[in-house]
């Protein structure tokens, strides 16, 4: 299989921010039929180029081949540790562990800043039947969505805010919580 098809697969993807359609691929690629951009996108599946998720839609699998991971670093007093590559990861394997239930939400305003979570920092989020006191979540009270902490006092489920500037969230019609946050991105 032509590595072009992927690599103008995947030139889309970066500049759009999303997986081309089919009908897209056709234009990018030059290909004449809905049938050969299939077959190129069932090669890319077996080659594990690109997989689908459980509504057919496209997911990149290989974009980056990883960045290297050299070590640590002290954050108290700095030390004269030597710098090797001892491996290359990508943030994918290292964040995502249910592709199909994770995504990115950005953040707005400060309610959890003594978490390190501040405005404009994105959060990768996943779906799960799987949270407990004490983690993370994004939680919909009353019709509303809010990132807290979950608390949990003598039978009581309540969101506690990171900063003693917000009151702990008591709903007063209800709470639906199914998202986890599993990660904090900023970039400076």
């Amino acid at each position: 299989m032509s590595t072009t098809y992927f690599t103008q697969i995947i030139d889309f993807y970066k500049a759009q921010k999303r997986m081309p359609t089919y009908t897209e691929i056709m234009k990018i690629t030059g290909l004449k039929s809905k049938g050969a951009v299939a077959y190129v996108v069932n090669r890319c599946v077996e080659e594990g180029i690109l997989s689908k998720d459980s509504t057919g839609k496209l997911i990149p699998e290989k974009i980056t081949s990883g960045v290297p991971m050299l070590g640590s670093v002290v954050a108290g007093f700095p030390t004269t540790e030597e710098q090797e590559v001892s491996e290359a990861i990508t943030l994918d394997e290292m964040l995502i562990t249910k592709k199909d239930d994770t995504f990115l939400l950005r953040v707005k305003g400060d309610s959890m800043k003594g978490e390190g979570i501040k405005g404009g920092d994105l959060v990768l989020v996943e779906k799960t039947n799987n949270i407990a006191p004490g983690d993370i979540v994004v939680a919909s009270v009353d019709g509303e969505w809010t990132v807290k902490f979950l608390r949990k006092n003598k039978g009581v489920v309540y969101l506690e805010a990171a900063n003693p500037a917000y009151p702990p969230i008591y709903p007063d019609q209800e709470l639906h919580i199914t998202l986890v946050v599993k990660a904090v991105i900023r970039q400076y």
